[in-house]
């Protein structure tokens, strides 16, 4: 991955990248004079621009004014920020969507989207991609030589919104998209399982999108549309990001959206990841949690494995409050660097928001930004101008990478879509639910942990725990298996291995294909009533799912102890090879994985960290040469942490231990033994 560290100072010293989305189009020229004034004074090296700014750069058809953006750019320039410069694609202007009513998107009942609001476009309409090469090109042209950019942002979030699209366009590019992919009409039908329901194909043109219908969908069906939806987005963003390299040599990078919580069917970052420059991420905290900060420190780990574990650049989030969850909650004193320097301690190399300074109309007026409402005589800007002295007092770890991680999580995108199509044993059986249990069962106990995929090379990890891999290849299962014969230790849990790549369930008993590693043979689930927990003899309870099954070579560790599941093993562990696999053939609560993960990495020798309390997060980045420790306390009260070193946020010596106020951040290069 390319980096940009080097081009934020005006000497080339590496520079953590620090700033935002800037929006000068929404302000009288007047105010451009103050905002540079004070993005000084804030230390501001780095704002994003253009990226909402296509009905002012093509305020007709072919008709492309560029003088405000020249204005803007000359202006950061000369007061050394420097420039992520949008190609403007991400939201075409009313003018376009009028003229190109066909344009729009269209929802899975046919309802035709209107425009008005942001990103109302169909990914796959010949016009939008048109028309949005064109602006890409003009951009490329004018500004690939510009002094102040120094990267291209193509987009915006993709897939928010608009994707995926149920339209006449949409269902005839997926069906060139499977014709690709299945080459005869034969091998579809045997994919898809169409004898059921009389669903037979007999030409590829008959095949629609999975629109609404009057009962369940054909699953693989719509795990296919999921595919095709995620490669259209990436046709056009490589059509954008390709005219952008021929005329300019500039990293390019779009902003991902993490684990994409809120999107219906999310985008296959793994697959998008190759075609980066650099990773970027929007990540918003979700107010109401009250352990949001390890939700953060779980989808930064996910975009540093997006990143093959370099750094990576955090494009968005908020000084405080956001303008689109149900109840927009402040943060609280404190907080803005807390999240800020947790994305630094696990992998970025920025800490960009939105946005720069708050919008006064529009659907955003309440998001905070780093120049809030109140303006300057406000708590949000006094934590900016101490973040920004912050990131120029640790600025010796740029470029430096996380180390230390010795467990690997897995997170293969097709085994989220698939956990999540219809008619399943449960809906309360969350993917995402259970990879963040067992992420913080490892966060308490102050373990490092990696994002991969089952087929990626695992051999560097001790530990890899395979959380509800509903979807598994064979590809993946042998690259697992494998990891265990050669020593490692592997946890699998309840719902995974369940389907092969086409969402047909593997014969022969679950977890299917996890059943020789398992050693544990399930023949039926048995759900457990919303809010139902069922004892087990060990670690407590569990929780969403049971299991009628008997171990077949596994040793049982644990039982279900009640219902029509008693007797049956809830998490038993199997010999394989020179390795271990645990199978969990339940929820547990985060007590009883707190429980279990420690017993498993102290079989697994993989050291366990003295910290104080689970809030209290130890991360460490390195250059090779040397390290620094960041001690980030989410805590109520202080924590001691023991390290030898200087705490470059203050200047002062550890000598051993270091006391961390409570809602306190250290930073300290160790001391080399």
């Amino acid at each position: 991955m390319l980096s940009i560290s080097s081009r934020l100072s005006a000497d080339g010293t590496a520079a953590f990248g620090f700033g935002g989305d800037y929006n000068p189009e929404q302000w009288h020229p007047s105010v451009w004079q103050e905002d540079v004034a004070l993005m000084k004074v804030a230390g501001v090296n780095l704002v994003s621009v253009g990226i909402f700014s296509w009905a002012l750069l093509e305020p007709s058809e072919g008709r492309y004014e560029f003088g405000w953006l020249d204005d803007v750019l000359d202006l950061l320039q000369e007061s050394g920020i420097r420039v992520d410069l949008a190609n403007a694609s991400a939201s075409p202007p009313p003018w376009f969507s009028h003229r190109y009513p066909q344009s729009l998107p269209v929802t899975a009942n046919g309802v035709r989207l209107g425009y008005g609001s942001r990103q109302a476009f169909c990914a796959s309409s010949p016009e939008y991609r048109r028309a949005a090469a064109a602006l890409t090109t003009e951009i490329a042209k004018r500004y690939a030589s510009h002094p102040a950019v120094v990267m291209w942002h193509v987009h915006n979030e993709y897939g928010c919104h608009n994707q995926p699209c149920y339209c006449e366009v949409s269902g005839a590019a997926f069906q060139r998209w499977l014709e690709r992919k299945y080459d005869d009409i034969d091998a579809l039908n045997e994919a898809w399982g169409t004898a059921f329901w009389s669903q037979h194909y007999y030409r590829f043109d008959e095949i629609t999108p999975p629109r609404q219908s009057g009962t369940f969908v054909n699953p693989t069906q719509v795990l296919d549309f999921a595919r095709f939806s995620s490669d259209e987005l990436l046709d056009c963003y490589r059509a954008e990001a390709d005219i952008l390299r021929a005329h300019s040599p500039l990293p390019v990078t779009t902003n991902f959206m993490g684990f994409s919580m809120g999107l219906d069917k999310p985008i296959d970052y793994w697959a998008w990841a190759d075609h980066m420059d650099l990773v970027s991420n929007d990540h918003y905290l979700v107010a109401e949690d009250p352990r949001n900060f390890q939700e953060l420190a779980m989808g930064a780990d996910f975009v540093r494995g997006l990143a093959s574990g370099g750094p990576w650049v955090l494009m968005e989030h908020s000084t405080s409050a956001v303008n689109w969850q149900p109840r927009n909650i402040a943060k609280r004193p404190g907080e803005l660097r807390r999240n800020s320097l947790q994305h630094i301690a696990r992998g970025a190399d920025a800490a960009l928001f939105f946005q720069w300074r708050a919008a006064k109309a529009g659907s955003e007026k309440f998001h905070s930004a780093l120049l809030p409402h109140a303006g300057t005589d406000s708590r949000v800007w006094r934590e900016v101008v101490e973040l920004g002295a912050d990131l120029v007092a640790i600025a010796e770890i740029v470029g430096s990478r996380v180390c230390g991680a010795a467990v690997a999580i897995i997170h293969d995108t097709d085994a989220r879509w698939a956990s999540e199509l219809d008619s399943h044993p449960t809906i309360d059986a969350s993917l995402l639910n259970e990879t963040r249990l067992w992420h913080d069962a490892l966060y308490r106990l102050g373990v490092t942990t990696d994002f991969r995929r089952s087929t990626d090379d695992l051999s560097s990890y001790g530990l890899v725990v395979v959380p509800m891999q509903y979807l598994m290849t064979d590809a993946g299962a042998d690259s697992l298996r494998s990891f265990a014969g050669n020593g490692g230790t592997v946890v699998i849990t309840y719902q995974s291995g369940i389907v092969d790549e086409d969402d047909h369930i593997r014969l022969g008993g679950y977890p299917g294909a996890f059943l020789s590693l398992t050693g544990t043979r399930i023949e039926e689930f048995y759900p457990l009533h919303e809010g139902e927990e069922v004892e087990l003899t060990r670690y407590g309870s569990g929780r969403v799912f049971s299991e009628l099954g008997r171990p077949l070579t596994s040793e049982v560790l644990a039982e279900f102890a009640g219902g029509p599941t008693a007797g049956s093993p809830a998490i038993t562990r199997n010999r394989v090879g020179m390795g271990t696999v645990y199978y969990v053939g339940t929820s547990l609560t985060p007590a009883g994985a707190r429980e279990l993960v420690t017993e498993i990495l102290t079989a697994s020798s993989i050291p366990v960290p003295q910290k104080s309390g689970d809030d209290v997060e130890i991360t460490r980045r390195s250059d090779g040469t040397r390290t620094w420790l960041f001690a980030i306390n989410h805590g109520s009260a202080d924590a001691v942490v023991t390290v030898d070193g200087v705490d470059l946020l203050t200047g002062a010596a550890t000598e051993g231990t270091l006391t961390v106020a409570s809602g306190g951040v250290a930073v300290v290069r160790e001391t080399v033994a």
